[in-house]
């Protein structure tokens, strides 16, 4: 099994540290694993991606052309990283901020209101941890224990009081994933 996939959207939105998560969440389960990120010189705001691979093998090359998933969280990766999804691969979006759904026919899509319910949630910090848990229904390709291993290991130890918190916004994010289309 060999998962190669783009996240995808605004700095600040914790594109990149899902990537992390995910990694380490990989490696905690004895998986090869690569975490390539790409972002702008802006801290907040500029656009921000991170290309993730899983494999039981080993991987050759951290560069992707097309990807078995993407994960978009902003219009302008919309516009970009939409056509680099496989043919039958998978995009997941949040449509907070798209204003030009996604248009393929050959794909499946999913929509997770990530924005939405982390503002009911009354946490927006956990925006990124709602969208992994929409991830993982799609593809379970890590275990939740293992995904747990990861967010501590990616967390400072100080904040690890916050891991429940994380815990609880993925497993929302499991529970609201709407299939849009399934090829």
């Amino acid at each position: 099994m060999t998962e190669e996939l783009i996240i995808a959207g605004f700095g600040g939105q914790g594109v990149l540290s899902m990537g992390k998560i995910l990694c380490y969440s990989g490696i905690v389960q004895g998986q090869e694993v690569t975490w390539m990120p790409s972002y702008g010189p802006e801290m907040r705001g500029g656009t921000a991606n991170v290309t993730v691979i899983l494999s039981d093998e080993r991987i050759s090359s951290p560069i992707v052309g097309v990807f078995d998933t993407a994960i978009i969280l902003n219009q302008q990766s919309m516009d970009k990283f939409e056509k680099m999804v496989k043919k039958g691969g998978t995009l997941l979006y949040d449509s907070n901020g798209i204003t030009r759904h996604p248009e393929r026919k050959d794909i499946n899509i999913y929509r997770v209101e990530a924005a939405e319910e982390a503002a009911k949630m009354d946490s927006t910090k956990t925006f990124n941890m709602i969208v992994l848990g929409g991830y993982l229904k799609i593809k379970p390709i890590v275990k939740m224990e293992n995904v747990v291993a990861g967010i501590k290991k990616s967390l400072p130890e100080r904040y690890h009081h916050l891991v429940p918190m994380n815990e609880k916004a993925i497993l929302r994010g499991i529970e609201i994933v709407k299939q849009i289309q399934k090829v």
